[in-house]
């Protein structure tokens, strides 16, 4: 499987990473990323840092590291309706945003719950990308979010530190199952991300082509193959 990107890493700026966005750039050259991102925690996370971070990221420029650079945030999705803890005036100067649940954020909810608390984030004009759908602690109906993901043109992230031994997300595996099932069902598109904390795991997927190989995913749905599928998703937001 061709796979070219990663766009879900964090830096220091997000309290609990552990390299520089300059560190994180070149591990990402060192791997010969053709797109690489940041999506550095937003507020509502603990210990992330403050709006103002988001703010400022016009002053990095995007062409002055031999790579082609996207900055953007992962929002924290904040309550059953979709909320996300950055202003739209904010969003709108990112390149991409991501948004997640994460349980320090909001506790997890019924089934019907979750699923409206996610399509509610998918429906944000802003948001490019559903981080780690499938985490079981959040269950969710999946053919009811690979549906809205399909409408909207947004990506579902099959997050390679879910499905690693370390990690915090246990059983996420089996989930992906009925996840790309529901993909596979409406040709909703997917996006591999590493969500590494640490310039070593940048650009990461092997769990992650592992989860698509086991399940037959089609290639064509899955967008780190070709930077101009990611850019033609944000094209379309």
């Amino acid at each position: 499987m061709i796979d070219v990107l990663d766009v879900h890493t964090h830096t220091i700026a997000s309290g609990h990473a552990y390299n520089t966005m300059n560190e994180m750039i070149a591990a990402a050259k060192a791997k010969n990323l053709r797109l690489y991102g940041i999506a550095d925690h937003a507020p509502a996370m603990p210990g992330a840092c403050h709006n103002f971070h988001f703010m400022n990221l016009k002053a990095v420029r995007r062409d002055a590291y031999g790579i082609e650079l996207v900055l953007g945030v992962e929002l924290n999705i904040l309550d059953y309706n979709g909320s996300t803890d950055l202003p739209g005036h904010i969003l709108e100067t990112l390149d991409f945003a991501v948004a997640s649940l994460h349980t320090p954020c909001l506790k997890p909810g019924t089934l019907e719950q979750n699923t409206a608390a996610i399509i509610g984030a998918i429906k944000n004009p802003n948001v490019i990308i559903i981080g780690h759908p499938d985490n079981p602690v959040y269950p969710v109906d999946f053919d009811r979010v690979a549906q809205a993901a399909a409408d909207c043109n947004v990506l579902l992230e099959i997050n390679n530190h879910s499905y690693e031994s370390v990690g915090v997300r246990a059983g996420s595996r089996e989930k992906a199952k009925l996840m790309l099932a529901a993909c596979k069902k409406y040709r909703t598109h997917v996006i591999m991300g590493s969500d590494a904390h640490v310039d070593t795991d940048v650009g990461n997927h092997q769990s992650s082509i592992a989860v698509l190989e086991e399940n037959d995913f089609p290639e064509e749905l899955v967008v780190n193959a070709d930077p101009q599928r990611f850019r033609a998703h944000l094209r379309r937001r």
